[in-house]
């Protein structure tokens, strides 16, 4: 997976939206883990991938946040590039791929795992606007400068 935009070039965003979307993102992982439903767990999956893959406009959550929250909210100048939130979604896809996979082959443990890591990733994101995938794609980037530019 090349580490910028693949399908398309999203435009910078404000950054209340990802961690708006990370709040939700961990009620539905909590929620997983609780009831242990691998069809929850899928469908987030599906929506990592949407975002990761083709475009961060696909994901329903931001959509609540620019007509729900953003028109009620101080305005901001402050915008973040979509690279680094494009790859934090595939990294949260193979890890929800990977909860789904366990969770649906009798693996509860390795579902469990898979799930409690997106989960500690989408938390602290929202809570603190740490995004660790953002922050492993800088790291490649600075240090693999090959595969983080397009050639």
């Amino acid at each position: 997976m090349p580490l910028t935009a693949t399908a398309t070039k999203d435009a910078p965003v404000d950054p209340r939206g990802p961690r708006f979307s990370a709040w939700i993102t961990t009620a539905v992982l909590a929620v997983v883990l609780l009831t242990g439903s691998w069809r929850l767990l899928a469908a987030q999956t599906v929506l990592f991938a949407m975002c990761a893959f083709i475009s961060l406009k696909l994901n329903p959550w931001g959509h609540v946040y620019r007509f729900a929250v953003q028109p009620r909210i101080k305005p901001t100048t402050e915008r973040e590039e979509a690279a680094p939130l494009r790859f934090a979604q595939g990294v949260g896809f193979v890890f929800a791929l990977i909860g789904t996979i366990g969770y649906t082959t009798g693996l509860t443990a390795l579902g469990v795992v898979a799930t409690s890591a997106a989960l500690v990733a989408a938390l602290l994101n929202a809570a603190l606007g740490l995004c660790l995938g953002c922050e492993l794609f800088l790291l490649l980037r600075r240090h693999a400068p090959a595969l983080a530019r397009p050639q």
